[in-house]
């Protein structure tokens, strides 16, 4: 959780600061790779690392990224220049990109069926307290001391996280299984993923054409390797090929959300940036709290059963944004972000478990990996495309953000793909393989265990009582 804790509040403690370090390094027209550095080298390494997490085990991957984390943070936070800033923050990227996927691995080999809901929750509510707390952090360290400590305070925070799990995390044999690292295949996946993202956040073809070369030398280096960086043949299994559309399609209602619901609260509905911003934390807080609770309702109901659930809820809350107008009121914003939350607990969470239960330990840190990039790819596809759908209704100001009379009708258009994207992500639930019997059986031997511990402390009492 502390680790996760680093990746999750550099993601968002550095908006609030931006303005201040652009101000004071001089350089604007190179803001946006402050954010745009760490994400895409996040997103390329995450499938990478999930594979090698397989390979050379997913404690030294855990304290790679850790350490390429801590690299980063003392070069970010020592930067005399914006493009010295700008590489700190690729580095803390490509050590964020083992931690995420690693540190769910190890949540998977370690804890039991039943335990893993609760365990993800808990790494979830680390999102979103960070999604609430960074911004607030950022602005203060950026006004009253300093915006290099939001790096800075990274430093000892890494260092507990790095000794804690060298000294505590003792790795079974099983995940350190050992096979030859396919480094033309990883970097044909880089590549190809790098040149991807960069085509759908600036939209242009080159880009595309460059990644569409390289991804298909990687699809082909991974049909005729022994041992592939990424074997796609995993996707062809219902339950992984499922929860990986799950997680695309989580992606773009996630960051369409995120990016669009504070603009409505600000430009139609007239609220400052504080209370646009409670509206979207309804979101992060519905997340994790539905999550800590998706292990009961799967051990009874079983996965499929629970990712419906989920995105039902996910599709009602995206149906009920259609009905947002410049008069509602902003609590009703909240209510819906809400139900959109929970509902993603009850989905991402549960569908992600299920690929990891049907994966071998030598493969879980493959299938987790690309379980999130995925997401990562859905966050890409829906920032570019909802973003040229406000392009066409609104007009944009000087601060990047859309205004005028076309803001609402650009809303109205964003809130109907999320809900179009919404019916899609309950289709991809659907299609989970069914395992109600699976649930039953799982339900039944826990309450037999249960009877059983029961009867042999009853003995184990009697004894006692009878030796007293």
């Amino acid at each position: 959780m502390l680790s996760t804790a680093l990746v999750a509040l550099d993601a968002t403690i550095i908006a609030t600061a931006s303005s201040t370090i652009a101000r004071e390094l001089g350089s604007f027209n190179q803001l946006p790779w402050l954010f745009s550095s760490y994400l895409l080298a996040q997103a390329v390494s995450t499938p990478v690392y999930g594979r090698l997490a397989d390979i050379v085990g997913r404690k030294r991957l855990m304290l790679v990224g850790i350490g390429l984390f801590f690299v980063g943070s003392a070069v970010a936070g020592a930067a005399p220049t914006m493009g010295m800033l700008i590489a700190g923050r690729a580095i803390q990227g490509l050590g964020a990109g083992a931690v995420m996927p690693v540190s769910m691995t190890i949540t998977s080999d370690i804890y039991t069926l039943e335990e893993r809901a609760q365990t993800q929750g808990y790494l979830a509510s680390v999102w979103g307290i960070s999604s609430v707390v960074g911004p607030t952090l950022g602005g203060v360290f950026s006004q009253f001391v300093s915006w290099r400590w939001i790096f800075w305070v990274n430093l000892p925070l890494a260092v507990v996280a790095a000794v804690t799990l060298a000294v505590r995390y003792r790795e079974s044999q099983q995940s350190s299984h050992r096979e030859p690292i396919d480094y033309l295949g990883a970097v044909l996946l880089s590549g190809g993923s790098t040149l991807l993202l960069l085509g759908l956040s600036e939209t242009a073809w080159p880009w595309y054409a460059g990644a569409a070369v390289l991804l298909a030398a990687f699809v082909v280096r991974s049909r005729t390797t022994r041992f592939p960086i990424l074997d796609l043949t995993i996707l062809r299994r219902r339950v992984i090929g499922a929860s990986t559309t799950v997680s695309l399609l989580v992606g773009v209602v996630v960051v369409g959300l995120s990016t669009y619901v504070p603009i409505y609260a600000q430009e139609v509905l007239g609220f400052g940036a504080l209370l646009a911003g409670f509206a979207l934390a309804a979101l992060t807080i519905g997340w994790p709290i539905s999550a800590s609770q998706a292990g009961k309702v799967y051990l009874r109901l079983g996965f499929r059963v629970t990712a419906v659930i989920g995105s039902t809820l996910v599709l009602a809350g995206s149906a009920l944004t259609l009905l947002l107008g410049p008069t509602t009121p902003l609590v009703l914003v909240a209510v819906f972000c809400f139900v959109i939350g929970a509902g993603m607990g009850l989905t991402a969470v549960p569908t992600l478990i299920a690929a990891q239960a049907a994966a071998g330990p030598t493969e879980r840190g493959a299938v987790t990996g690309t379980n999130m990039f995925a997401r990562s790819i859905g966050s890409a596809v829906g920032v570019a495309v909802l973003g040229a759908i406000v392009n066409s209704h609104a007009v944009l100001g000087a601060d990047g953000a859309p205004h005028g009379p076309g803001v609402m009708e650009a809303m109205r258009w964003v809130f109907g793909v999320l809900a179009g994207v919404a019916v899609v992500l309950l289709a991809a639930a659907a299609a989970m393989p069914k395992d109600r019997a699976q649930a039953v059986a799982r339900r039944e031997a826990v309450a037999s265990e249960a009877v059983a511990s029961e009867a042999v402390a009853s003995e184990a009492g009697a004894k006692a009582e009878a030796v007293a």
